[in-house]
């Protein structure tokens, strides 16, 4: 008795005197044998049901869900009111080609100047997209034979010591197939356009025909067969992209490290003892690797921006509703897009160009504003930047494992203040805690209705322990813990589009912690750790629980030379924006930026 507490009404919560509470996550760090005894434990009827609820108990979940009168009604997918138009921006045709849509972005870009690589007399990182459209242009190499190096790298990377997976599915015929016919459109003149003959690699949760689509599992292609390409995919196909194969991840995306038993865990490329984040790991690793300019990557929990902020690359999360999900293990959730990750922020918006265009399912229930990119060839970009508002939650924003990330993230900041004359609102976000529970019970009840019929078949037997460990979270979680979840996800929509009157953009690190080093026993037999998790999805989740846009961008290493990410969270619908703030921290951050320990330069050969 008496333990019952009531939340005000949203309307009445007073932002300004918003107190920012340290979160410590607990829960065990398992690996091995220890991890075995607990999946054992707690898939156990009696036991495993008693465990679940002392964590979720320690972990305040059962308190804010079911002791607590939470006055909003229930939003059971993201709802946005309408947005102002961006300005500075070329406004794209959902209805028109993938190439038409690639060809106008490119006409938002700067001019391109070929000496900037080709010459020898200017340092870079990685070739561009256009570097690799130049390249093909002019005879400088063909499709075919950058294929043939893609085909020995990867071979070379799977002998390594240790070996790094980054594919789980890859097929060197089919590749040479693909690059022939680009390079035979290339030789009569009659390429698809700029993305003819650009590499790149799709995780392994989105159908790539006639690859299987297991999503990091030893059998889930066995139940569910692909018979087409997801719609992203077909789009970038129609615009001549060479697809390599099916990225390694995460196990069914359930997880941030990248962790899986099943086909090794893909490596860092700047570091090989060092996770890349997931559950985009492959996309990401083969980005930073310099193996493809770009992947395609999912992002239902920071799988898209994790990944991407730890292995030194750009990677943008999407409006939810903005592509088109079909094809995807993640169809029918909530919180999860399909988006592109990338090199640099310019190859971001030209794979985002291919992809973007809504379902007519989600263009009817979420009017989407019409897609834009920021024009940033013009002097109104200029002045665009110079009008953005940017959100910084300082307690919130300091609140990381080492303040090399928080400084570095300062440092870029004040770059952006002194170079484009942004301004810069301290800002107070209420319900973090709350959030954080909001998103898991969505997430979790949306993914175990999706494996259920196939668990109850018999194959959660086969599924890796951390999954196993996440499922039997999953499963403890009540229907009135998921309606509670959604009237959370209703207030904490609330706060934000309030935050909005005031500022453009929120900015963050992207994660609380640099790559976390990858346990010997972690190998054979997976991990759990919470707390590592905790960290890595710290500044992620509002983008994804209320499917706002954001996107990480890197912007140069810690002390360990380790990647670190920033991260801008947009309006919904708001692309442009952040897409536009985003070039701007990359042009500041280019000399703090290096190239990974292990990389393939495949235009020229290492």
């Amino acid at each position: 008795m008496g333990k019952k507490r009531a939340m005000l009404p949203v309307e009445d919560v007073d932002l300004t005197v918003v107190k920012y509470e340290h979160e410590v996550i607990t829960a065990p760090h398992l690996t091995g044998f220890q991890l075995k005894l607990f999946v054992w434990l707690a898939e156990a009827p009696l036991i495993g049901s008693l465990i679940m609820s002392s964590m979720k108990k320690l972990n305040g979940m059962d308190e804010m869900l079911r002791r607590t009168v939470i006055p909003e009604k229930p939003m059971f997918r993201p709802e946005f009111p309408p947005q102002e138009k961006e300005s500075g921006v070329i406004i794209m045709e959902e209805g028109s080609s993938a190439v038409d849509r690639v060809e106008l972005a490119l006409k938002c870009l700067s001019p391109y100047d070929p000496a900037h690589h080709w010459t020898g007399d200017f340092p870079f990182l990685y070739w561009k997209i256009r570097d690799y459209a130049h390249a093909y242009r002019f005879g400088h190499v063909t499709p075919s034979m950058v294929a043939e190096k893609i085909i020995s790298a990867t071979e070379e990377f799977n002998k390594r010591n240790p070996p790094m997976p980054f594919l789980i599915s890859f097929n060197a015929e089919d590749l040479r197939t693909q690059a022939a016919a680009s390079t035979q459109r290339f030789e009569e003149g009659k390429p698809l356009s700029t993305l003819d003959g650009i590499f790149m690699a799709i995780k392994d949760d989105i159908d790539c025909y006639p690859y299987p689509t297991k999503g990091g599992t030893t059998w889930f292609h066995e139940v569910r067969p692909v018979k087409e390409d997801a719609v992203s995919v077909s789009r970038l196909r129609s615009c001549g992209v060479i697809l390599i194969g099916k990225a390694n991840m995460h196990e069914f995306g359930l997880g941030t490290t990248g962790n899986n038993p099943n086909y090794g865990s893909a490596r860092n490329p700047h570091a090989l003892d060092r996770y890349t984040g997931g559950s985009s790991s492959g996309p990401a690793a083969i980005v930073a690797s310099g193996l493809c300019s770009a992947a395609l990557g999912t992002d239902g929990g920071g799988s898209v921006r994790i990944p991407s902020s730890l292995c030194g690359v750009v990677g943008l999360k999407t409006t939810y509703g903005r592509t088109d999900m079909k094809g995807s293990l993640c169809n029918c959730g909530t919180v999860e897009i399909i988006g592109p990750i990338a090199s640099t922020v310019e190859d971001v918006m030209l794979v985002y160009a291919a992809i973007l265009g809504s379902s007519t399912a989600d263009r009817i229930s979420l009017n989407p504003s019409p897609p834009c990119l920021p024009n940033l060839t013009t002097y109104e970009s200029s002045n665009a930047l110079r009008s953005i508002r940017l959100g910084k939650y300082t307690e919130w924003f300091n609140d990381v494992y080492s303040t090399d990330i928080s400084d570095k993230c300062e440092d870029v900041l004040n770059m952006i203040l002194r170079t484009h004359g942004c301004e810069i609102k301290e800002i107070a976000i209420p319900d973090l805690r709350e959030m954080r529970t909001a998103h898991i019970v969505s997430i979790g009840s949306e993914s175990l209705c999706g494996l259920n019929p196939d668990c109850e078949d018999g194959k959660n037997a086969q599924l890796t322990l951390d999954t196993r460990t996440n499922l039997a979270l999953f499963r403890s979680f009540s229907a009135s813990d998921y309606v509670a979840s959604q009237r959370l996800r209703r207030r904490i929509m609330h706060h934000h589009m309030e935050i909005f009157k005031k500022v453009d953009i929120i900015v963050t690190p992207t994660t609380g912690i640099t790559a976390p080093e990858i346990p010997p026993g972690s190998l054979n037999q997976g991990e759990t750790n919470l707390q590592v998790s905790g960290y890595l999805m710290r500044f992620i989740l509002a983008a994804n629980l209320l499917g706002l846009p954001a996107i990480s961008v890197p912007i140069g290493h810690d002390k360990q030379g380790l990647p670190i990410g920033l991260q801008l969270i947009g309006r919904p619908w708001a692309e442009a924006s952040i897409l536009r703030l985003a070039s701007a921290v990359e042009e500041l951050s280019a000399d703090s930026r290096k190239r990974p320990s292990t990389f393939y330069d495949i235009l020229k050969g290492n």
